[in-house]
């Protein structure tokens, strides 16, 4: 996306990431993972040096993410900024997590990339709570640290009600005509699924026909599936994966509401996703999700492990019916306030503020006489 993007622009951009050769020769087995680390920070890191020296002054190196912070001392004393999109893995090795314990192996290499990271001093967090993390965990001294808020980078819109419904039967996902509660997520443990499922179990064992909540994220762990056994007999959660984006869209454009009550996220996607598209949201009242989600968003308090569940659940279960029985005109004026929300955050505006940053970064970092090439050619983005 940046690439196209600041082509676009009129930058000259190369990507340089590692290449499979030790790895490809390895047999699958034990030690692949260990081959594919020779080859990003052994050989990688040589391939790095020998091009670095044929590229000019102004060359700025943009580093997608955080976790690419061992590469980062190659250019320290270069131009350069670092993006990062969240903390979790490093909170989780430093014990910060106890819902994620870290192995010892994976606290070796989260500080590994610490130690990287940690000599750049030029960074674009996605959130006012992932820039905190970044200095307080990090523990970064930067020249610059700014936040630029992610935009959306699919059309995400209202689909009228029958076009949705064609979308999701084609896709195999018939939908009653009641609507559905809706969760999305990749499975990760801080998107909370089984705190969604007890929160549903709650609301479920007092309706007599509740609605089905589809859950688009992987098929359910040991550990989720011991919570759907305990379900009640009229609750129903279907799982479905492999959707694409223009069934996600029709999923959230005919569910009644969205639920993602998150432990932790480091910027918060479907929240927007689902307020662009008319979907009231229910998450969590912490950062960044009640940075992300603004004024339309029904918020639950933060779900800690010492934390009683069952009553987390019956109040969370409580806003969900709510929510359900709002009445038409007060459901239109909440989602019509997601909306506009939601319509702060675009891509377009997203690339502004960084090339912006870049620039900022590159007249900080060499002296004007030295720019090889003027506008309207622009810069070398690596």
């Amino acid at each position: 996306m940046l690439q196209e993007a600041y082509l676009a622009h009129g930058h000259r951009v190369q990507v340089w990431s590692p290449q499979a050769r030790v790895y490809n020769w390895v047999p699958r087995g034990r030690l692949t993972k260990w081959a594919g680390y020779v080859d990003q920070y052994l050989l990688f890191p040589l391939w790095v040096r020998k091009q670095i020296k044929q590229q000019p002054a102004d060359t700025l190196y943009v580093f997608c993410d955080q976790a690419l912070g061992p590469w980062v001392p190659l250019v320290k004393d270069r131009p350069h900024v670092v993006h990062v999109h969240d903390l979790l893995a490093l909170r989780s090795a430093l014990g910060d997590v106890p819902e994620n314990p870290t192995s010892p192996t994976g606290r070796i290499y989260q500080r590994y990339i610490r130690h990287g990271f940690q000599q750049a001093r030029h960074f674009i967090s996605i959130s006012k709570k992932t820039r905190d993390d970044l200095h307080h965990f990090g523990e970064v001294k930067p020249v610059m640290s700014e936040v630029v808020y992610n935009g959306l980078n699919y059309p995400f819109a209202p689909m009228p009600p029958d076009d949705a419904v064609q979308v999701l039967t084609r896709a195999g996902l018939p939908v009653g005509a009641a609507g559905m509660l809706l969760h999305v997520s990749g499975g990760q443990w801080y998107k909370n699924l089984p705190g969604v499922i007890r929160l549903y179990a709650q609301y479920a064992k007092a309706e007599p026909n509740p609605l089905p909540l589809w859950c688009i994220s992987p098929s359910p762990s040991p550990a989720v599936q011991k919570i759907l056994n305990d379900l009640p007999a009229q609750a129903k959660v279907l799982f479905f994966q492999g959707i694409d984006s223009q069934a996600l869209v029709a999923a959230y454009s005919v569910a009644r509401v969205f639920m993602v009550p998150s432990l932790a996220e480091g910027f918060g996607w479907p929240i927007i996703e689902a307020q662009a598209c008319s979907c009231p949201v229910i998450t969590t009242n912490a950062a960044p999700m009640n940075e992300i989600g603004g004024p339309a968003v029904h918020y639950l308090p933060l779900l800690h492990k010492e934390d009683d569940v069952h009553a987390w659940a019956t109040a969370g279960a409580d806003t969900l019916k709510n929510l359900i029985d709002l009445p038409a005109a007060q459901r239109l004026k909440l989602v019509a306030q997601g909306q506009n929300h939601a319509a702060q955050f675009r891509a377009d505006g997203a690339i502004t503020s960084y090339l912006r940053i870049y620039q900022q970064v590159l007249a900080a970092s060499v002296p004007s006489e030295v720019f090889t090439h003027p506008a309207p050619n622009g810069q070398n983005i690596t």
